[in-house]
C-alpha cells in the first residue's frame, strides 16, 4: 500500500503546491492543538502592517479624549412624508448606486512635487505606488516642458511651498471634498508602502476629524501642540478639509512660514484647534527616517519592516530600491499568514465530524471535483518532455511548444527544486528523466499534475542512485482580477439584422411569432431589419417567382397589425453568404452608434437576452458572442414519449440540450466598432478577395480588433434542434464547426447509448 505524504509549499517563482508520495509517512502540517494565552502579545513581526500599537496605548501623542462622544453612532429615520398637495414628479435615479446612497471613494493621494523633480523622484512614486491608490495626483508650482505620460499633472503656477501647499488644499477641497473620505499628502521624497496605508484608512472612521502624521515641535515653540511633518506624509480627514476651508486665505496672510507642512500645521492648530497625533483608536502612523548612504536591503530592524512612509529618498533607484524590498517583506508576510491560517485549518479540522480526514491537500484550497456520473469525469492529458498526447485540432499526439512546453519545463523544474530544499543536506536531487507526466484542469481549483520521474541522488559521502519517485503538484487559481468596465445602460435601441436564405425560411414564421410576442407587444427598444440573400438563379427569376414572397407576406401581415411598425428589408445576390459581405452592406445603411444584433432564424428573440446584448456590448470596449443553448433531437431524446410542453424559457428546458460552442453565428457589437476592424483589414484583402468567404465576423475582431472579445453562454437564448445545412464553399474551419455542432447536437452521450441498446434488442428479437 502506498502512503501519501503531502505537503504545501509556496514558491513566488512558480504559485504550485507540491505533494510527495513516498515510501515513508512525512507530514510536517500535523501540528498538535495547542492553546495559548488570550492576553499573550503578538510579535512585532507577526503584525500585520503593524497597525496596532499594543504596548502604545495610552502616547501622549495619541489623539485626546474628544472622540468619546463619537464612539456610539445612532441611526436617526428619516420618515417619508407625501405632500397631497403638491402635484407627483418623477423621480430621477442617479446613475450609479453610490452616489444615490452617498458613498464615498475611501482615499486620494496628493503628491507635492516641483518642476526640478517631475520627471525624476515623481515619475518614481507613480510607478511604485500610484497604481495601488484609487487616484493620485501630482501638485507642482510651474509645469516642466515635456510632462511625464500617464500622470495626472495639476500645475497652479507658482513655485513658492506655502503656495504651493495653500494652492494644493484648496484644490483638493473644491473638486473632491465631497467624493473621499480621506486625503494623504506627501512630498517626491517619501516612498509610500501603499498597501499599508490603504488598510490603516479602512480601519478608521471617517466622520471624525484627525490630522494623522509624524509628530513635530515647532521652530522655537514651547507649546504641546504638533504639527505633521511632510516628508512622512499625513492624512487629512474630509471633515477637516471641509471646517478648514474657510480660513485658508487668512492663514495664507497672517502665518508666516517657509515650511509648508508648518504652515498647514499652525493653520490647523489655530482656526481647529486640532493637534497632529501619531496614534488614534489603538492604531499608529509608523514610519523610518531612512539614513544616508543607507541600503534598503540590509535593513532589518522592525521600525523599516513595519514603516508606512521611508523618508528621505534621494534619488529614483532608491525609490525603487525600497519598492522591491517592501514588496518582498509583504510578499514574505504573506506566505507566512498562509502557512498559519494552513495550521489553523489543520487543527480545526479535528473538531469536525471527518475529523483529520476532512482537510483535504492542499489546506485551504477546494477539493477535488467529485463527478456525480462517468460522463463528468475530467480527463486526464498524457506528456513527455516533448509531446503531448491530447491536441487541440484532435490528433492523438502532438509535439510540445509554446505555453505548453514551458508549463511543463516549469514544473518539473519546480519538483526537483522543492524535493532538494526538502531532503538537502542529506540527499540532494538531479533530474534524470520524465517517465511519464500526467495534467488536468479542475475548475474548481486549478491545473492539477501527477509526474513519476526518474531521478539521479547523490548523497552526501558521494554515493549516487538513479530511483523512481512520484510527485503531485497544483497550480491553483489565484490572481483573480476585477476588470473596469464603462457604464452602459438597458435603454439603447438593438438592431435585429436576420439574414435568410433560401433553404432556412421554413423556419422565419417561428422567428417573427416570437419576436412579435416578445419585441413588438412589450413595446421593446428593439428594430428588425430582414436580409434576403438570392443565389444567382433565384434573382433572376424574382420578378415571375419570388422565393421570398410568403416571408414578404408576412411581414405585411405584421406591419398591419402595428400600425407604428416598419419592418425593412434588403435584397441581396451572392453565391457564398459570407457573414463579413453581409455585414458590410448592413453597416453602409445605419448610423455608427448603432448597436446590431446579429441573429439567425432559429433564434428565438426575449427581452432577457435583449438587455444583456445591451449590457454585454459596449462601444469602443467589448463585443459579445454569446453561446446559445441548443436542444437536442427530439426524436432521439424522447423516442416514444411526448415532450413536455414547456416554454423554452423554463428551466427544465435547459436539461435535454447543451450550449453549442462551435456557432458563432449570433453577435452583438456597435456598428462603429466592426468599421473599425474592417478599415485595419483592408490592408490584407487587397491581394486576397476570397479571404472574405472564409472568415466570420467573430474572427474579424479577434484579429483586427483590439476590443474585449466577450464569448459566454447565454441562458436566455434557445434554439430547437434543427441539422443545419452545411455550405462547403466557406472555408475548411467554419465548414468543420458546422459539421462538429450537428454531430454533437444530435443527442447526449446516454441518449445516444440508449437509443443503441434498444436497437441492438429490436434486431435481436
Amino acid at each position: 500500500m502506498r502512503l501519501s505524504s503531502l505537503l504545501a509549499l509556496f514558491r513566488p517563482a512558480l504559485p504550485l503546491i507540491l505533494g510527495l508520495s513516498l515510501g515513508c509517512s512525512l507530514s510536517l502540517l500535523m501540528v498538535s492543538w495547542s492553546q495559548g494565552d488570550a492576553d499573550e502579545p503578538c510579535g512585532e513581526e507577526m503584525r500585520i502592517g503593524g497597525l496596532f500599537p499594543g504596548s502604545q496605548r495610552g502616547n501622549p501623542k495619541g489623539s485626546n479624549g474628544a472622540e468619546a462622544g463619537n464612539e456610539d453612532f445612532q441611526p436617526r429615520i428619516v420618515p417619508y412624508h407625501k405632500d397631497p398637495n403638491k402635484p407627483h414628479k418623477k423621480v430621477l435615479r442617479t446613475r450609479y448606486i453610490h452616489t444615490e446612497l452617498g458613498i464615498r471613494e475611501r482615499l486620494l493621494v496628493g503628491i507635492l512635487t516641483s518642476r526640478a523633480t517631475l520627471n525624476t523622484l515623481a515619475v518614481a512614486v507613480n510607478r511604485t505606488v500610484a497604481h495601488h491608490f484609487h487616484r493620485t495626483f501630482f501638485f507642482t508650482g510651474l509645469r516642466s516642458p515635456k510632462l511625464p505620460h500617464g500622470m495626472a499633472v495639476v500645475a497652479h503656477g507658482d513655485d513658492r511651498p506655502v503656495w504651493l501647499m495653500y494652492e494644493t488644499v484648496r484644490h483638493l477641497h473644491q473638486h473632491f471634498g465631497a467624493d473621499y473620505d480621506w486625503f494623504y499628502l506627501a512630498q517626491d521624497d517619501t516612498y509610500t508602502q501603499a498597501e499599508r496605508l490603504n488598510e490603516l484608512v479602512g480601519h478608521l472612521s471617517a466622520g471624525q476629524d484627525l490630522y494623522m502624521g509624524r509628530a513635530e515641535e515647532f521652530i522655537g515653540g514651547e507649546e504641546r501642540a504638533r504639527y505633521c511633518h511632510g516628508g512622512y506624509g499625513y492624512l487629512l480627514s474630509r471633515s477637516v478639509l471641509s471646517r478648514l476651508q474657510p480660513h485658508l486665505d487668512t492663514c495664507r496672510n497672517d502665518i508666516l512660514s517657509v515650511r509648508p507642512d508648518e504652515w498647514l500645521g499652525r493653520c490647523i492648530i489655530d482656526y481647529l484647534g486640532l493637534s497632529c497625533v501619531e496614534v488614534h483608536q489603538e492604531m499608529q502612523y509608523r514610519y523610518f527616517e531612512l539614513g544616508k548612504n543607507a541600503d534598503p536591503e540590509r535593513e532589518e530592524s522592525p521600525e523599516f519592516k513595519n514603516a508606512f512612509t521611508v523618508h528621505p529618498v534621494s534619488e529614483p533607484g532608491l525609490m525603487y530600491r525600497l519598492h522591491k524590498r517592501f514588496s518582498q517583506i509583504e510578499l514574505d508576510m504573506t506566505y507566512l499568514q498562509i502557512q498559519q491560517l494552513q495550521v489553523q485549518i489543520n487543527n480545526l479540522s479535528e473538531l469536525t465530524p471527518e475529523g483529520k480526514a476532512g482537510a483535504t491537500w492542499p489546506i485551504g484550497i477546494n477539493p477535488p471535483f467529485k463527478p456525480k456520473t462517468r460522463f463528468e469525469v475530467i480527463n486526464w492529458d498524457y506528456f513527455t518532455e516533448e509531446h503531448i498526447y491530447s491536441c487541440i485540432d484532435g490528433s492523438p499526439k502532438c509535439e510540445l511548444q509554446g505555453a505548453d512546453r514551458a508549463d511543463v519545463s516549469a514544473v518539473l523544474e519546480t519538483a526537483v527544486e522543492q524535493l532538494n530544499e526538502r531532503y538537502q543536506p542529506l540527499v540532494r536531487f538531479r533530474k534524470h528523466r520524465l517517465l511519464n507526466g500526467y495534467r488536468r484542469f479542475d475548475p474548481t481549483r486549478g491545473m492539477e499534475y501527477t509526474l513519476d520521474l526518474a531521478l539521479e541522488a547523490f548523497t552526501q559521502k558521494g554515493h549516487s542512485q538513479v530511483i523512481a519517485k512520484r510527485v503531485e503538484l497544483l497550480r491553483p487559481l489565484s490572481s483573480i482580477e476585477i476588470i473596469p468596465m464603462p457604464y452602459v445602460t438597458e435603454a439603447t435601441r438593438v438592431q435585429v439584422i436576420l439574414p435568410v436564405t433560401a433553404r432556412e425560411q421554413d423556419y422565419v414564421s417561428n422567428f417573427l411569432d416570437m419576436y412579435v410576442m416578445n419585441a413588438l407587444d412589450t413595446h421593446d427598444n428593439v428594430l428588425l431589419t430582414f436580409l434576403f440573400i438570392y443565389d444567382p438563379f433565384d434573382a433572376q427569376r424574382v420578378s415571375q417567382a419570388d422565393i421570398f414572397a410568403g416571408i414578404k407576406s408576412m411581414i405585411g401581415e405584421v406591419e398591419k397589425r402595428y400600425a407604428d411598425v416598419k419592418i425593412p428589408w434588403i435584397s441581396v445576390k451572392t453565391e457564398v453568404p459570407s457573414q463579413v459581405k453581409l455585414m458590410d452592406i448592413i453597416s453602409k445603411k445605419h448610423p455608427v452608434d448603432t448597436l446590431f444584433f446579429l441573429a439567425s432564424v432559429w433564434t428565438e428573440v426575449n427581452a432577457d437576452f435583449l438587455n444583456r446584448c445591451r449590457m454585454n456590448a459596449i462601444s469602443n470596449w467589448q463585443v459579445f458572442f454569446p453561446i446559445h443553448f441548443q436542444e437536442y433531437s427530439p426524436a432521439i431524446v424522447y423516442r416514444d414519449q411526448q415532450p413536455s410542453s414547456a416554454s423554452s424559457f423554463a428551466a427544465d428546458s435547459l436539461k435535454d440540450g447543451r450550449f453549442d460552442r462551435h456557432v458563432f453565428e449570433e453577435a452583438c457589437f456597435y456598428n462603429a466598432d466592426y468599421m473599425a476592424a474592417r478599415t485595419k483589414m483592408a490592408a490584407d484583402i487587397l491581394d486576397n478577395d476570397e479571404m472574405l468567404e472564409s472568415m466570420d465576423v467573430y474572427e474579424i475582431f479577434v484579429r483586427y480588433s483590439s476590443l474585449h472579445v466577450f464569448r459566454a453562454v447565454e441562458p436566455a437564448l434557445v434554439q430547437k434542434y434543427v441539422r443545419r445545412v452545411c455550405n462547403p464553399r466557406f472555408s475548411e474551419d467554419i465548414y468543420h464547426r458546422c459539421v462538429l455542432s450537428n454531430l454533437e447536437g444530435l443527442a447526449s452521450r446516454s441518449h445516444l447509448a440508449m437509443a443503441l441498446f434498444e436497437q441492438e434488442q429490436a434486431n435481436s428479437t
